[in-house]
């Protein structure tokens, strides 16, 4: 039995591996208990949480001010469909409409303005952008979320928007590894199943996790199963030949690992959510989230805890991942301040820049149709 010392000891590297999400726009007591209890590694806001600008920054700093090491304060923004902070300031344009101007610049312009978005309301994560390939099975899937059906052409754009992102302080993130680009269904709902062999993998939806995996902070691993290279129909996002194997040692990515939601219904329908929280740890991720309900995140919480006072080799691996959390943490993040809140002058500031950046996207594709 452990001593009640090595047991908080344990607990605490748990916590920080857990993203974790919830309801409302404000910290109630409840979830402030929950938060100071567990110390996750990092929380993540969607739309239902953000109204104002102000709000989300005084949400982040009370999720801040609840645990003792800095936290991942992270988001989904893309622009497009994917944008959390569109009714607090104004829509940002997505991947593909930005991709279509064909300018570099403007690339790393969005990311840019997304990262000033994300940094000036408390963010410093932002889990974008999609390195998923444009492909024709997923079109009614990705949208304009993808950019390309070219590997060469979506690292142009995804290089460029993490440079975006890291010139406004927001640290970036490749998903969906190992690719989607093939995936006919949502994985939000259900489990994609693609068939494509390791090699045409390889040569094409890998590219951008090869070619950038000194440049990604974070590389999000999918809810999508790949029976030509697994032999069965594990989701990639619980699967130690994908994590391990392929992403840690072909590849050789150095950075974070962290799980899609496994709230999700791709990864449910193959593992209720306590075994793919331990499962996904064991695979070799280093982060997993949980992003909406409370109940889901104590549970899976204390089902990791169990596993690794149970097993020595899973509490090894959360250790590890664990160690490399923190190490992480203290060579990118620094200081648990957050800037100071966004006044007026600052959030007109900023929605100013997202209308004249739509402007200029707008007409530059234009500009490019009538010259091509």
């Amino acid at each position: 039995m452990r001593s009640s010392s090595s047991l908080a000891d344990l607990e605490r590297q748990v916590g920080q591996l857990l993203i974790m999400g919830f309801d409302g726009t404000e910290l109630s007591p409840k979830l402030a208990s929950l938060i100071k209890r567990i110390q996750p590694g990092g929380v993540i806001l969607f739309a239902r949480n953000i109204v104002t600008t102000r709000e989300t920054h005084e949400l982040l700093s009370s999720c801040q001010k609840t645990v003792a090491t800095v936290l991942f304060r992270c988001v989904d923004m893309e622009g497009g469909l994917v944008d959390r902070l569109k009714n607090a300031l104004a829509p940002a344009p997505s991947p593909a409409e930005v991709f279509a101007t064909g300018d570099r610049k403007l690339f790393r312009k969005h990311g840019w303005i997304i990262g000033e978005e994300c940094r000036a309301v408390g963010f410093n994560v932002d889990f974008a952008p999609v390195s998923d390939l444009a492909y024709e099975a997923s079109r009614t899937v990705m949208r304009s979320r993808a950019v390309s059906a070219d590997p060469i052409e979506t690292v142009e754009y995804v290089r460029a928007f993490l440079k975006g992102l890291s010139d406004a302080g927001v640290l970036g993130c490749g998903k969906h590894f190992p690719g989607l680009g093939e995936g006919k269904l949502d994985s939000h709902h259900e489990l994609p199943t693609i068939e494509k062999p390791w090699k045409r993998l390889f040569e094409a939806d890998l590219v951008p996790y090869r070619t950038l995996r000194r440049d990604f902070p974070f590389v999000m691993v999918s809810h999508a199963a790949y029976p030509a290279v697994t032999g069965d129909h594990t989701p990639a996002s619980l699967s130690k030949q994908w994590i391990s194997g392929v992403l840690r040692s072909k590849i050789g990515y150095r950075g974070l690992i962290a799980s899609d939601d496994l709230e999700m219904g791709g990864v449910l329908s193959a593992a209720p959510i306590e075994r793919a929280s331990i499962e996904t740890i064991r695979a070799g991720a280093d982060l997993f989230l949980i992003c909406h309900k409370e109940e889901f995140v104590t549970r899976s919480f204390e089902a990791v805890v169990r596993e690794a006072e149970r097993d020595r080799r899973f509490a090894a691996r959360v250790a590890e991942s664990a160690r490399r959390v923190g190490a992480f943490k203290k060579r990118r993040l620094g200081s648990k301040r957050l800037a100071s809140p966004p006044g007026a002058a600052k959030t007109e500031q900023l929605t100013r820049r997202l209308w004249e950046f739509c402007e200029e996207v707008r007409l530059k594709t234009i500009q490019r149709q009538e010259t091509a």
